[in-house]
């Protein structure tokens, strides 16, 4: 329940977002700077397109743009001016569609504005993208249904709202199953003193309302997301001596998250993965999050997390997901790309799976490779 001080805090910001700031070059830390990773060129093209006045009062902390997006319904927390709706409005095709809400109607009336000119510049029939003026815990409020949203991402606001947990829970209401949260935030190396937290600028500058690093992992599990997965994370400086006065020892960092909400299945087992290089703009290897990185038609060894996240999200299609606990078949000398045309041709004879090798189109080559796979040569005779 929102408490006197929430609603103080709101009005706070409201105030810092939609009077205070006129661009990106008005905050006094790098808190709302984005981090230094290499774009896809689609993404920067996508970007460029994006009218200047909307790009003008872009105030996000990171690029909160994920991976595999064609035909995807998106919600954009906090999304501002609309800068990254109208570049994923771009990404996700006239099939998809973003929603971007946000509680301060000066930057709601800037993103609405331009709705026209980038579905004429995407050349779409008609508009796949909606603004609503509302608040980022009270989804329901604002008209927004269970289970509606493949993607939530949000760009530097989550901390700008008192209660973090309220926001996690609607973001899992309105996740399908297999759905993402990905999203850019500020965390403290601390639990926050009150001389932080009750701070105006320090929380327009995502600082009074950062959350303390641990207790993401805490709400994540409270909720029923996955365990937050790491994409990047950077330091936060302070060029304002007066604030860093108040911040004393604290220290702060710009991160990405990703949370899945998966189905409840059955437990699952590490396993071998082939990444098949289908998505755009990741051709060649696709960096998941901090701790893994898949290059197109390599063997990689995953968690059981992992493996349920690939198995049940969106990302499904483009990975070759081999048995639980098993290995590929290694026979030989194949190369990841000849294991994954093997998996992808066997037969069944006799109640049996088998495979052909290589070059076996008339049948006489050796059975022997699919006996990693639960089977054995002695188990395909008659």
């Amino acid at each position: 329940m929102a408490t006197p001080r929430d609603a103080e805090i709101r009005k706070d910001v409201q105030t810092y977002y939609g009077q205070v700031l006129k661009k990106s070059a008005d905050f006094q830390t790098n808190a709302c700077v984005t981090a230094a990773r290499p774009v896809p060129q689609h993404i920067r093209e996508a970007l460029q397109n994006v009218h200047e006045e909307v790009s003008l009062r872009y105030y996000g902390c990171g690029l909160v743009i994920p991976e595999c997006l064609e035909n995807c319904w998106i919600l954009d927390l906090g999304s501002g001016s609309g800068r990254d709706c109208y570049a994923l409005s771009q990404l996700v095709g006239e099939k998809g569609h973003v929603t971007g809400i946000d509680m301060t109607e000066g930057q709601v009336e800037v993103a609405n504005k331009y709705i026209e000119y980038h579905m004429e510049k995407y050349g779409f029939q008609a508009p796949n993208v909606t603004f609503i003026h509302g608040y980022i815990e009270k989804l329901e409020e604002a008209g927004i249904k269970n289970e509606s949203y493949d993607i939530v991402i949000s760009n530097c606001a989550i901390n700008l709202v008192p209660d973090k947990q309220q926001v996690l829970q609607e973001v899992y209401r309105v996740l399908k199953y297999g759905g993402e949260l990905y999203f850019s935030d500020v965390y403290a190396s601390l639990e926050l003193p009150e001389e932080i937290r009750t701070h105006k600028v320090l929380w327009g500058e995502c600082l009074g309302g950062a959350l303390y690093w641990k207790d993401l992992s805490i709400l994540a599990k409270k909720v029923g997301f996955c365990p937050p997965r790491l994409v990047t994370a950077n330091f936060i400086t302070v060029q304002n001596k007066e604030l860093e006065n108040v911040i004393g020892d604290c220290r702060f960092v710009s991160a990405t998250f990703r949370l899945f909400k998966l189905p409840k299945t059955g437990p699952t087992q590490k396993c071998q993965v082939i990444y098949n290089g289908g998505i755009r703009g990741h051709e060649k290897e696709l960096i998941f999050d901090a701790n893994f990185t898949f290059k197109k038609d390599e063997v990689v060894e995953v968690d059981e997390e992992t493996v349920a996240i690939l198995k049940n999200s969106r990302f499904a299609q483009d990975f070759l997901i081999g048995p639980d606990g098993e290995k590929f078949p290694t026979c030989g000398a194949y190369t990841a790309l000849e294991v994954k045309m093997m998996v992808g041709r066997h037969h069944r004879f006799n109640g049996h799976e088998f495979e052909q090798t290589p070059g076996d189109s008339e049948g006489q080559g050796s059975l022997a490779c699919y006996s990693s796979w639960d089977h054995k040569e002695s188990d395909m005779t008659e």
